[in-house]
């Protein structure tokens, strides 16, 4: 039996096991210190100096780049470190616009809440004059970068290159001109991007935050003329729930019903409802290609990020990609078509709006292939944080709400649909489909459970179709999805079905949610937030959507017929002009 570690944190023993780090051993024992730099899910970086903390023998030591040592004794809160710790926030608002009340993350800015901590209230270096500020970028269609509200801390540039194999954003200059940008100084719309977010969830000030769509959408609301209808994804009812007080993973999806109408919205759809079709569509899509060996693997098409990266980067990899839309655009245009008619309005007077937990959707809702007629069938899209301010603007006390439906006929979903938001959650839903389409026989245990998981971000599945023996990969981050592209290319891929998302452990952890950033078990309660209410659902199978069946039948005809495609699939095309890694 190995002996026991331990070490002293302000004369506390304090046992540790595999911590990478003493910070992590620090917030094990329930204590804490600052940290700009540090987050779980990226690299050990070490360059804000906030954490640091007095070790004695040691003197002054990092606590994040630090392994934990048999021994070692502690101390959090000296002299020193609290006079580095002033020093370092007071060099940083020395270079900051410091522009708190009308920044997007005012309330939710780490420089913010650690000058307060530590009473900053002057500043004794020289401060940046307005002449010196840098112009903002707001290029993206999904995220503004402002570099002066900026402090180096690299957090952006390293999920950006871990997360998504990316080098969009990197440093440049050096000493005091250095900054963080995109390569080249070029905008980062005009850049292969491909609009995660997932560096504005790691960035601890305004540096990088989301592009807000809401006044246009409280315009339309507030215009009698207009009828404006919504949709939630399934993530969202998860993590909303957090910027009131609520536990990650507690489903509000009747408390959002509520807020939703408070605010004005006419008619309140759920796009659970559509990733039952998107399973219908895929799940057939599937078979076939299985049937004729053609185009194997099938890549999943849900996330926008992923496919803009097949764009950029591998636009050869395309006939791979499933045609069918994402859930949030395929029902947007069953809405347009049908909804003018039931309510007795005009297009033009109809408007669409999608409540994401995905940055990159915004990027979706304009792309020309989702639009007709000049007009985007999703007018706009709002990230999970969008509407909790709008909810908050509004005056709503969230949790006092009384939980309502959705309308109908666009409401009524599957187990399977509301998993979409993790990690597995499509494939598996794809599988439960396929399985009784394929066979014709009823599936009784539709838990696939190895296909679940927000911490392995790669994993391969062998199932079986009645004696048809299939591979199924789920990989969540861009990183990840390169090596299965590269397996396909050498010819050594295993699998028939790739399944990506291109956030760490899939929607749940969008760049549009609640940040997560600093506790990695959030995703993890978030995912088993939709899991549960899949297992309480009465139905668990798409197919078994009596809604969805109905449409079928007085619409869309069956899965994959001309109709469908039409409305619910779509072809994506090469948007190669060199990679990153060409500059």
């Amino acid at each position: 039996m190995t002996d026991k570690k331990t070490l002293f944190i302000d004369g506390k023993e304090v046992e540790f096991t595999d911590e990478p780090n003493l910070l992590e051993v620090i917030r094990k024992a329930g204590m804490n210190v600052p940290t700009f730099c540090y987050r779980p899910d990226l690299t050990q970086f070490g360059a804000c100096r906030m954490c640091v903390v007095e070790v004695e023998g040691r003197g002054i030591q990092s606590s994040c780049t630090m392994p934990p040592e048999n021994g070692l004794k502690i101390h959090l809160n000296t002299e020193k470190t609290r006079r580095i710790r002033k020093t370092v926030l007071e060099l940083l608002l020395a270079n900051h616009d410091k522009e708190c009340l009308t920044c997007d993350k005012s309330g939710n800015c780490e420089l913010q809440k650690y000058a307060e901590e530590y009473g900053i209230r002057k500043i004794r270096y020289a401060e940046k004059q307005p002449d010196e500020y840098l112009p903002i970028d707001d290029s993206s269609p999904s995220l503004v970068r402002d570099p002066n509200k900026c402090i180096l801390c690299g957090a952006c540039v390293r999920a950006c290159a871990e997360f998504q194999g990316h080098a969009v954003l990197g440093f440049a200059n050096r000493g005091s001109k250095t900054v963080v940008q995109p390569m080249n100084g070029r905008p980062l719309g005009q850049v292969d991007c491909v609009n995660c977010g997932q560096c504005a969830a790691v960035c601890p000030t305004g540096a990088l935050t989301i592009k807000s769509e809401i006044e246009k959408v409280w315009s339309e609301i507030t215009n009698k003329e207009k009828t404006v209808v919504v949709q939630m994804a399934p993530a969202t009812r998860v993590a909303l729930g957090e910027m009131f007080g609520l536990k990650p993973g507690e489903n509000t999806i009747g408390l959002m019903n509520a807020a939703l109408r408070k605010i004005g919205f006419d008619k309140v759809f759920d796009t659970n409802f559509s990733a039952d079709l998107t399973i219908m569509e895929e799940a057939t899509e599937f078979l076939e290609r299985l049937k004729s060996g053609q185009n194997l693997p099938l890549f999943t098409s849900c996330c926008p990020a992923w496919i803009k990266y097949l764009e950029d980067q591998h636009p050869d990899m395309l006939h791979h990609l499933s045609s069918c839309k994402s859930p949030m655009s395929m029902l947007s245009p069953v809405l347009v078509d049908l909804l003018p008619k039931q309510l007795g309005i005009e297009r033009e007077n109809l408007v669409v709006v999608a409540i994401m937990p995905c940055t990159a959707k915004k990027y979706e809702c304009k792309r020309p292939e989702l639009s007709r007629n000049g007009r985007p069938d999703t007018d706009y899209v709002l990230t999970t944080q969008e509407l909790g301010r709008m909810i908050k603007e509004a005056g709503i006390s969230f949790e006092a709400l009384e939980p309502e439906e959705h309308d109908s006929p666009f409401g009524e979903y599957s187990g399977a649909a509301t998993i979409f938001g993790a990690s597995g959650g499509v494939a598996e839903a794809a599988v439960r489909t396929a399985y009784e389409f394929a066979t014709g026989e009823p599936l009784s245990n539709v838990d696939f459970r190895p296909l679940r998981g927000t911490k392995n971000r790669s994993r391969d599945v062998e199932l079986d179709l009645k004696g048809t023996k299939l591979i199924v990969r789920v990989v969540s981050t861009l990183k990840e999805a390169e090596k299965s592209i590269q397996e396909i290319k050498a010819g050594t891929a295993p699998f028939q079905m790739l399944e990506v998302m291109a956030c760490p452990g899939g929607c749940i952890n969008g760049g549009g949610q609640p940040r997560s950033c600093d506790d990695s078990k959030i995703k993890g309660e978030r995912a088993e937030g939709l899991y549960k209410e899949d297992s309480e659902l009465p139905l668990r199978k798409s197919h078994m959507n009596p809604s969805i069946q109905k449409l079928y039948n007085e619409y869309l005809e069956y899965p994959n017929s001309h109709k469908a495609h039409e409305i619910l699939h779509t072809i994506y095309s090469n948007k190669f002009i060199g990679s990153y890694k060409d500059i």
